[in-house]
């Protein structure tokens, strides 16, 4: 089974966020970058069928050259390979469609990716990629099991959980329940060193146009000041929760 997964190269969560140029840009300065949790979930998960079902795990990313050390932590993982595609992330359809390029080229049977990415949230490209491939999709993903060409999967719903069987080819969009916190991988030394030596494919776009473009960012309003209220002044508090708050 060739499975391929895809890292999105996203700001770890305690960075400080800014933007520029008139709040249309990311400032990407003083900012560290992760593997997006959500994919790390499913590069884990990838691991697991390598190591017990001798699955090939080969990992890509849509990205400039900033993006190969996040790649590289995924080689130090265990992933095989990893392919770079030479291009900005534009938007959702963009990477979509270089993507599918890539698992075209690749023939692969499995393909995971990240329900959706910490920075933009945006939640379409796994679902657009396998509209793109003609592949069978399961998204919210929280649990994968494969036998030969059959699969079985539960995907969190509303209100709880169901159970789904299917075939490769295809594309999950996974999220934490794949695998558990505790089961992710921390690159130790010997990886790093192996990964040093693992092939970082840099492959050219189809150049794909993008189907969208922010026009703006806007960071959320700073708190208030707190103001307390004595226990027994109950009608100060409705007072400020009707005229200040408008809560009530």
């Amino acid at each position: 089974m060739k499975i391929l997964v895809c890292i999105s190269h996203v700001p770890d969560t305690t960075s400080k966020i800014n933007f520029t140029d008139g709040d249309t840009k990311f400032d990407t300065n003083g900012v560290q970058f992760v593997i997006n949790p959500n994919d790390e979930f499913g590069l884990t998960r990838a691991m697991w069928f390598k190591e017990k079902q001798g699955a090939s795990v080969d990992v890509v990313n849509v990205g400039g050259a900033e993006t190969e050390p996040t790649l590289r932590k995924a080689l130090a993982i265990g992933a095989d390979t990893a392919t770079r595609v030479n291009t900005e992330a534009k938007d959702g359809m963009q990477v979509a469609k270089e993507l599918a390029k890539v698992v075209q080229d690749g023939g692969y049977d499995l393909v995971i990716a990240g329900r959706e990415s910490i920075d933009y949230n945006g939640g379409m490209v796994p679902g657009m990629l396998a509209t793109l491939l003609d592949a069978n999709f399961v998204n919210n993903c929280i649990s994968l099991e494969v036998d030969g060409t059959s699969a079985k999967a539960v995907r969190e719903i509303d209100g709880g959980k169901e159970s789904v069987s299917t075939s490769l080819p295809l594309v999950i969009g996974g999220q934490k329940g794949l695998v558990e916190e505790s089961d992710l991988r921390i690159p130790n030394m010997r990886g790093i060193m192996m990964a040093r030596k693992k092939p970082l494919n840099v492959v050219e776009p189809t150049n794909a146009s993008a189907e969208t473009t922010s026009a703006s960012f806007e960071k959320p309003a700073p708190k208030g000041d707190v103001k307390l209220v004595d226990a027994d002044n109950v009608g100060e508090l409705v007072n400020l929760l009707h005229n200040e708050a408008k809560v009530i």
